[in-house]
């Protein structure tokens, strides 16, 4: 197999990461790509009022005072 067949075969890159790599370096379209950092988890996009952290600690705790296994139980028996 020539070298384009195989720069043009995904598969065959998948088995051999030394081509990937070489293949990434000539590839003038990732050259161009912009690149920045993303960090979406390090702080909430809209920040949370008093109201909506009330709200899911609220939620919260009525999820946790359910009796989920007598709903289980419940479910299963029926």
């Amino acid at each position: 197999m020539n070298d384009t067949t195989t720069a043009l075969n995904p598969f065959s890159l998948m088995m051999e990461p030394e081509l990937v790599l070489q293949t990434m370096e000539r590839s003038q379209q990732l050259r161009g790509l912009r690149r920045h950092k993303l960090r979406p988890l390090d702080k909430p996009l809209i920040p949370y009022t008093k109201e909506a952290l009330a709200n899911r600690a609220a939620y919260d705790a009525a999820i946790d005072a359910e009796d989920l296994e007598a709903q289980a139980d419940a479910y299963l028996l029926n």
